[in-house]
């Protein structure tokens, strides 16, 4: 009854706040905010350190446990090791195989997943004493093989190679390398290059080394009691060795000794991603910590905030911009983010530093204020329906020192904070003299206006770094030899496939090929005809997911069910991509210059302002098209890159196709090229 009288006093208090007129001369007096009496998790300790926190909660016949092992940030030689080690837990125990593992773990309809220092368990409550005898096998009797240990290796390079084409992945680790330090644990990467470098017996050694109960916690919440949970973390996990790891002096981190851009040139970027960053020291059981959350609520922490209002709905540079402010016991940072146009990279930079610089200057109006108190209010309230937020905050009460009542004073402390706070803690956590702005972008598109960029009144210096956080020199635009030209280039490729004479023998080419997605087998048919018409299906299982269908003027996405017709902008690029050979027909077609693909110099053709072709210098080859597409207000490009080229009736096709989205990338292997066959009329109907 007691949760029932507190929710319904917030209700009150957040429609009071909403209807209530402000009187914006004057700042209001802090209102009264409730003191919440959560409950406490009963709590045990095993013989070998191991803190159990138990929370009954019988609404739901379901019960999760987590382990949490609370080591102190520690880096490594190979930074890959990690997140091998979190792959390979759960593929096999001592006692069962990979297979029989996760056979029963189905059966029984549970989940147990594995970190590098954690594991996590949750089934119906009448199978959670075998669930959490599984959860402890995996965790505490795991056999790594070397097969397992090859084939995770190899997924985790894969997916390296995907993340260094992606830009926002690649602005989020440069940003923290720069923020951190390189040597620092926040701050270290897994690359290709280290990852390769990983052997098993790393992963063996960081496992005994760092899977120790000294600084563990097992949480366990929902329908259990207490003195059956005693019984099972006795049986399961008191056998687990004693002892702690070894500890690392972390190295201090520093900001910038002045505001500066540091730029990553991405060739193929249509965005900038952009990071504004400084390290701060801040803690949860610090005094300004309430102050700061509600400041980076009011400065970018909400759609209403100052940053999202100016990026994105007053000057439409961005879907969202968004800022961070950390409270690890360790070390942290403050980060404004966002993605946007290149165009607008500089002038995004330039209202991005506006807004923080007013937070620092101007007190901050009170009717915000109060919204940005009362949206956390909601959002406390909300949390304490969950049975874990005791066990939860518990858990953070013992890792971050804090007071016994810290939560049960939450919102009183919310509600205390005052514009001067505000203030106060922008301008010391804010460090607009001392910041690096991150922008992974095309710097052949943003770099000249980035280098007339200025903030009070001074021209903040450029400074160029490599994806991997090197700094580098200014990267220089390559010059396009004065006798080569569309004509050539196409030539050259028309050439290299095959001769012209070749191509156009070609009426037709049906391509099939496959991709693994998770596990399962993604199938491609890709049939295109001279006279400009396109049929794509794309399956899994034999069931079709997806079909495109262009008749040389009109087309339609069939997609779960749905039929939608193409856009102007998709019948331009259908156009393009329906011919097996763009290349015998120039068009509008314009050469822009010379890039750098996967390390290779290459020709760039511009076939419209949303699709390019590039072609590799030395062999003509084409070796990627890159589509831009613009949609729900961002803007994001797809690049298909082609290697692998075979002969199939007199003209090479690419065997080996890719595709990025984002930080996924398809890697489609071709299994059968059709010349002039496997196409009928009915192929480009409706």
């Amino acid at each position: 009854m007691k949760f029932n009288i507190l929710t319904l006093f917030i209700a009150c208090f957040l429609t009071t706040a909403a209807i209530a007129q402000v009187d914006r001369s004057k700042q209001p007096e802090p209102g009264p905010a409730p003191k919440i009496n959560l409950g406490q998790p009963d709590e045990f300790t095993l013989n070998n350190g191991l803190k159990v926190l138990v929370v009954e909660n019988h609404k739901l016949p379901r019960v999760s446990a987590s382990l949490i092992i609370d080591n102190k940030p520690h880096a490594e030689e190979k930074p890959a090791t990690a997140a091998l080690v979190s792959s390979l837990l759960g593929t096999g125990t001592e006692n069962m195989s990979k297979d029989d593992f996760n056979e029963e773990i189905d059966f029984l309809g549970a989940n147990v997943n594995f970190g590098s220092e954690s594991v996590y368990a949750s089934s119906l409550s009448k199978f959670f004493p075998r669930v959490m005898e599984l959860m402890a096998e995996g965790a505490l009797k795991p056999k790594f093989t070397q097969e397992e240990f090859d084939a995770e290796k190899n997924k985790q390079i894969e997916s390296l190679k995907s993340i260094n084409k992606d830009v926002g992945s690649i602005a989020s680790r440069v940003s923290a390398a720069l923020a951190y330090g390189a040597n620092h644990p926040y701050g270290e990467f897994a690359t290709v290059e280290n990852t390769e470098k990983v052997s098993l017996e790393d992963v063996e050694s960081f496992y005994k080394n760092y899977f120790k109960p000294a600084n563990a916690y097992l949480v366990i919440v929902g329908d259990v009691k207490t003195s059956e949970v005693k019984k099972l973390a006795k049986k399961n996990f008191g056998n687990w060795e004693a002892g702690a790891p070894t500890e690392q002096e972390l190295p201090q981190v520093a900001n910038a000794n002045e505001t500066q851009i540091n730029l990553v040139d991405m060739p193929n970027a249509v965005q900038s991603e952009l990071r504004l960053q400084n390290t701060i020291d801040l803690k949860m059981a610090d005094e300004d910590y309430f102050p700061v959350l509600v400041a980076n609520q009011i400065l970018g922490g909400s759609f209403g905030s100052y940053l999202n209002m100016n990026l994105r709905e007053d000057k439409g540079y961005t879907y969202g911009a968004r800022t961070s402010t950390g409270a690890d016991k360790y070390a942290s940072r403050f980060v404004a983010q966002a993605s946007v146009r290149n165009a607008v990279t500089d002038s995004a930079i330039v209202e991005s530093l506006k807004e923080i610089k007013r937070i620092k200057t101007e007190p901050v109006d009170a009717e915000m204020l109060e919204n940005a108190k009362s949206k956390f209010a909601g959002d406390f309230v909300l949390r304490l329906e969950q049975p874990s937020t005791i066990a939860n905050y518990a858990l953070n009460i013992k890792t971050n020192d804090l007071s016994e009542d810290f939560y049960e004073t939450f919102l009183q402390k919310i509600n205390a904070v005052t514009a001067e706070d505000i203030q106060r803690v922008a301008n010391k956590y804010y460090q607009t003299d001392n910041m690096r702005i991150i922008v992974a972008g095309k710097a052949s598109e943003i770099a000249e206006n980035l280098e007339k960029v200025e903030f009070n009144g001074k021209t903040l210096p450029v400074k160029y770094y490599s994806k991997l956080g090197e700094e580098v020199e200014k990267p220089q635009a390559k010059e396009v030899d004065a006798s080569v030209t569309v004509e050539k280039v196409y030539a050259d490729y028309i050439e290299a496939v095959g001769g012209r004479d070749a191509l156009e023998e070609v009426e037709s080419v049906v391509m099939k090929a496959e991709a693994s997605v998770q596990g399962m087998a993604l199938n491609l048919t890709m049939k295109r005809t001279m006279e400009g018409k396109l049929n794509q299906e794309v399956s899994v299982g034999g069931n079709v997911m997806s079909k495109q269908v262009f008749d040389g003027e009109t087309g339609f996405v069939m997609a779960q069910g749905q039929k939608i017709p193409y856009t102007e902008e998709q019948i331009k690029t259908a156009r393009i991509d329906s011919n097996p050979f763009p290349e015998l027909n120039i068009g509008d077609a314009t050469l822009e210059g010379i890039e750098t693909v996967e390390g290779t110099d290459a020709y760039v053709v511009a076939l419209n302002e949303n699709y390019k072709a590039y072609y590799n210098v030395d062999s003509g080859l084409k070796m990627q098209t890159v589509q831009t597409i613009s949609q729900a207000g961002q803007t994001m490009s797809i690049p298909t890159g082609y290697s692998d080229y075979q002969e199939v009736e007199g003209v090479k096709f690419p065997f080996k196709m890719t595709q990025a989205a984002g930080p996924q990338t398809f890697e489609f292997d071709v299994t059968e090229i059709l010349v002039n066959e496997g196409i009928s009329v009915e192929d480009f109907q409706e």
